[in-house]
Parts: C-alpha cells; sequence; structure tokens
C-alpha cells in the first residue's frame, strides 16, 4: 500500500502545482476592474477564476466528494443513511422525495473524510432545471454511485452514458437485491455488468465498479414461539446490507482516492481555463482579425518586393512567428517555448502542409523572381517575368500569413492546458501510471488515452 500512497501523494502534489500555475498565468486577471487593462475580461472569467482557486482550497481540503445518482424509487437516500449507519436523510415510499441536492459528512475511518451528495431522481418533473443542477454535482463529485433496482430502463441507461461522459469514476449500485431470488439476482447482476459499462463493445464492468446491496430491506413476518406454547407472528425489518458497499469504497479511496481528487480537479482546471482562452478570444476577435490582416498584408508586400528568394522563407517565417506572438500578447494567454514550438507543429501538420507548402512554393518562384530581377537589365521583358512571379508569391505568402493566424487562434485557445505542468499534460500523466485493477483504468479507457 505504500507504493499507492507514494504515487497518490505525487499526483496530489502536481495537481496542485498546475493549479498554481494556472492562477499565477491569470493572476493580471485578479485584479479589479479599476486597476486592470481588462476590465470587461475580468467580469466575463471571474467565475472561472473563482472557480480555479476553489478547486485549489478543495484540494488542499483532502475531502472526497461521493454524489449518488438514479431515478426515482431507486432507494439513492437509503444508501447513503445505510453507509452513514443513521437515518438522516429522508425517505419514503412516495416518489420525489428528495427535492434538491443535500451533502453529509461521513467519516468511514480515521484516514478518511468523505462528503456524500444526495439528488433528486433524474427523471424528476422540471427536467431542464433538474439536469442543470446534475451536471453541477457531477462537475463538483469525485466519485459518482449510479443507483438501480433491477434490470436497467432505457430511461436509466441513457442517464447512464450521460454520466459515463462526465469522465468521472462511477460504481453500480444494484440495490433492492432482497426482493429477488438468488436466480434473478444473479441474473440481472450479470446484465447490470455488461450494461453498466456504457459501451456494448466495452469490457464488463470490474468487482469494484457493480456491488448489491439492500439499503431498506422490506419488513418480514417471523413466526415467534413462546415458551408457554404460545405462536404469533410478528413483523421485523433486517439490518440494511451494505458492507461491500461500504468496503469498496474504503478499498477504492486507500487505493486511489487521492489521485482521483487530483484528477477531478486537473479536469475543473481545464475546463476553467479552456473557457478563460474562449472567452478571451471571442472579447478580442476584431482586434485580431486586424492583426492577421495587417500581417498578411506586410508578409505580401515584403516577399512581392525582395528579388532574394532565401530572405523570403527567412523572412516569412520570421513573420509567421511574430504573428503568433503578437496574437499571443493580444490575448494574454500562456505560451512558454515549448508551447511556441508545439505551436509550429500543429499549424505545419492542422493545415496539411500548408506552410511547408509555402516555402518550397517560395522558393521555386523566388528563384524565377530572382533570376528576372538579376537580368532584367539585359532584358526588358524580364520586368514582366519578375511582376507575375512577385505577385504570384505575394499571394501564396499572404494566403500563408492568413492561415497561420487562424491555426494559432485555435491553438492559443486549446494549448493553454498542455506543458510542463498544464492540466491536460498532467492528467495524461495520471491516468498513464493507473493500474488495470483500479477503477481509475476505465477513464483512460474512455478518455481515448492510450500507451
Amino acid at each position: 500500500m505504500s507504493v499507492y500512497r507514494n504515487l497518490q501523494e505525487t499526483h496530489l502534489n502536481r495537481a496542485r502545482a498546475s493549479l498554481r500555475q494556472a492562477l499565477s498565468w491569470y493572476g493580471y486577471l485578479r485584479k479589479s476592474g479599476q486597476h486592470s487593462s481588462n476590465p470587461e475580461l475580468v467580469g466575463l472569467v471571474k467565475p472561472e477564476l473563482e472557480a480555479l482557486r476553489a478547486t485549489l482550497n478543495k484540494l488542499d481540503s483532502n475531502v472526497i466528494r461521493i454524489a449518488v445518482f438514479g431515478l426515482v424509487s431507486r432507494g439513492k437516500s437509503a444508501v447513503l443513511n445505510a453507509l452513514l449507519g443513521d437515518k438522516i436523510l429522508q425517505t419514503g415510499p412516495l416518489n420525489g422525495v428528495t427535492q434538491w441536492p443535500r451533502s453529509v459528512r461521513w467519516q468511514p475511518s480515521d484516514k478518511v473524510l468523505v462528503e456524500l451528495i444526495d439528488t433528486p431522481g433524474l427523471d424528476e418533473i422540471a427536467g431542464e432545471s433538474r439536469a442543470d443542477m446534475a451536471r453541477e454535482v457531477v462537475h463538483q463529485a469525485d466519485l459518482i454511485l449510479f443507483v438501480v433496482s433491477g434490470d436497467i430502463t432505457r430511461t436509466e441507461y441513457q442517464a447512464l452514458l450521460e454520466l459515463r461522459q462526465s469522465q468521472k469514476p462511477l460504481i453500480l449500485v444494484f440495490n433492492k437485491i432482497d426482493l429477488y431470488p438468488d436466480t434473478d439476482r444473479g441474473v440481472i447482476y450479470q446484465n447490470l455488468q455488461q450494461l453498466g459499462a456504457g459501451n456494448p463493445q466495452a469490457k464488463p464492468l470490474l468487482p469494484d465498479e457493480i456491488v448489491m446491496v439492500a439499503a431498506e430491506p422490506a419488513a418480514m413476518e417471523v413466526r415467534v414461539e413462546w415458551p408457554d406454547g404460545r405462536v404469533s407472528y410478528e413483523w421485523e425489518t433486517p439490518p440494511p446490507q451494505v458492507d461491500e458497499l461500504k468496503e469498496t469504497i474504503l478499498n477504492i479511496l486507500n487505493r486511489e482516492g487521492r489521485s482521483l481528487l487530483a484528477l477531478n480537479a486537473l479536469i475543473q482546471a481545464r475546463d476553467a481555463e479552456a473557457a478563460i482562452a474562449q472567452k478571451t478570444i471571442d472579447l478580442r476577435e476584431k482586434e485580431a482579425e486586424e492583426i492577421i490582416w495587417q500581417f498578411t498584408k506586410y508578409k505580401a508586400l515584403a516577399v512581392m518586393l525582395n528579388p532574394i528568394a532565401f530572405l523570403d522563407i527567412l523572412g516569412g517565417t520570421v513573420a509567421d512567428l511574430a504573428l503568433i506572438r503578437a496574437l499571443a500578447r493580444l490575448y494574454g494567454l500562456p505560451m512558454t517555448s515549448y508551447e511556441a514550438g508545439k505551436i509550429l507543429k500543429t499549424i505545419i501538420f492542422s493545415s496539411g502542409g500548408l506552410l511547408l507548402g509555402e516555402l518550397g512554393s517560395s522558393f521555386i518562384l523566388g528563384l524565377g523572381k530572382s533570376t528576372a530581377a538579376i537580368t532584367s537589365g539585359e532584358n526588358p521583358s524580364n520586368i514582366t517575368a519578375f511582376a507575375g512571379s512577385a505577385i504570384a508569391q505575394a499571394g501564396i505568402a499572404g494566403y500563408g500569413a492568413y492561415s497561420v493566424g487562424k491555426a494559432a487562434q485555435v491553438y492559443l485557445e486549446k494549448g493553454c492546458t498542455w506543458g510542463e505542468l498544464g492540466a491536460s499534460s498532467i492528467i495524461q500523466e495520471i491516468l498513464s501510471q493507473v493500474d488495470q485493477n483500479t477503477i481509475m483504468y476505465r477513464l483512460r479507457q474512455e478518455l481515448g488515452i492510450k500507451y
């Protein structure tokens, strides 16, 4: 277990470092609107900056959040009450007893502190507002319990698919097993193993990903024989059967709890940084377009007038890099030398070799232009050849500059979470180190990350 503890601590420290770097990068936005050069942007990204700070505080508190979801009457609140060992959350025979998310603290061991979050049924009335509420709870959760009470219905399966897309580890809880004979229970369990994976082609659920419980067993009539020979019948309620679920949760938390905490924090940070980048780019769209067109015109003009092919290639490359830097300064988005190199590679490959094609064409046309310029004194008709080559080359250079600017915008928006301590980079790093027998391993599969 010491290996797991050391790895979890490393993941937690890496996540903290990533969040601190992000807050440092966007520190200029934390100034008040009066002192900031971007007062409009400050207001726009305030929720994301608060989310980054709250996420860092949550990491430092070491509290694991476990949210329970499911349709109405599946026994979600009863499952949490059974884990707590006390009937704290309201339950009842009517649908929709839980109207709003409610959280309670649970300390299953001396070293683990958990926040359990109960939620309304996913199929209740006022679906849109409930869906928004569910998304917010999922966003904050480190682990999800999805409660069913038999074979999965179509509605449950759709809800399960949506929860799988949240990129959070999930335990499927088969509740009310006391209502099923052993044979039926086994058949349902096998069906849940396959359907619970959320994809018919995915591997069946691991033992840690599906648990059978009876959170609030139905009362049973028992025969009572008295010493005097009398016989009576009384109703007794068996104790909850949730030991397996409790043990499963504790195993997961001991083995990978801090890694789950780190992973969720990084996912939230990644989303917050991506939102900041998107809002920044949207706000600066007009100014960015002016810069791109300015560089496009200057590059085209310089290439057209310059008679030396080698300088066309060198100058054009420098101009493209200067354009990228100008956009980065306009947006105020972080860009290290590592990211600058990645931007250039991304531009080259994502544009289908457009930049390489531009450079190659520039070289060929540039040679023709240079020859025409050199021999124009001997043969005046070569001036026409020079002009034709220059105009064609200028067109290619201008189109290339515009494409580079547009590609740079995309990378600056998407690339802010990459780099040595970028949230996306550390997410990949963590998922590359998980064991196949862990619940986090399925996240790697669902995210499509291969190593």
